[in-house]
């Protein structure tokens, strides 16, 4: 994954002339920093990102590092309906699973910014899928979230496992705004 792009680089993402992204970051429009003794530009990704969302312009290869993932694992259909509708219009691809294996799967493909364990899959099942996802290197950074139901106590299982946990019923858009901002928490420092 790249992280800093020069002027060419950038203008073949937004295809246009290299002199049009010169004139964009002089302008101040699109930040970025110069090399030292020399006048090369240099644009950080997360800066390029943000002036193609805030100019409208599609991301292009971007589009898989500017969009946060979400694996939601055992859920039932009111909680997906629920994330669905308030998380449609937002920059998040959401993928399914039912079980701990199909969310293995899942993880490896997608490779999640954030991912959802619904405790109604199982106590067992759920905290397995918890405990395989941090002992994974690859997903050490991922934001881990539980859905607790009234009969899931909150002794008895390590909740270190977990950024935060929501017990049900829960208020869907406290959810959501809670994924958007630990997600965007994840994105800033990466």
């Amino acid at each position: 994954m790249k992280t800093i792009f020069t002027t060419g680089q950038v203008a073949k993402i937004c295809k246009v002339a290299p002199r049009t992204v010169s004139k964009w970051f002089d302008s101040g429009r699109l930040r970025g920093y110069r090399i030292p003794g020399s006048q090369d530009r240099r644009i950080p990704r997360e800066h390029l990102i943000r002036f193609l969302k805030e100019h409208g312009m599609p991301l292009g290869e971007l589009e898989d590092e500017a969009m946060g993932k979400l694996l939601l694992v055992g859920a039932d259909t009111q909680v997906r309906a629920s994330l669905d509708d308030l998380m449609a219009t937002e920059d998040f691809k959401i993928e399914y699973a039912v079980s701990g294996f199909e969310a293995g799967i899942q993880a490896e493909s997608l490779h999640p910014d954030c991912v959802i364990v619904d405790f109604a899959m199982g106590r067992n099942e759920a905290l397995m899928i918890a405990q395989n996802l941090r002992r994974n290197k690859d997903y050490t950074d991922s934001v881990l979230i539980a859905l607790l139901s009234d009969e899931d106590n909150a002794s008895g299982f390590d909740r270190t496992l977990f950024n935060e946990t929501f017990r049900k019923p829960f208020d869907a858009a406290l959810l959501a705004e809670r994924i958007r901002t630990l997600v965007g928490r994840k994105k800033q420092i990466a």
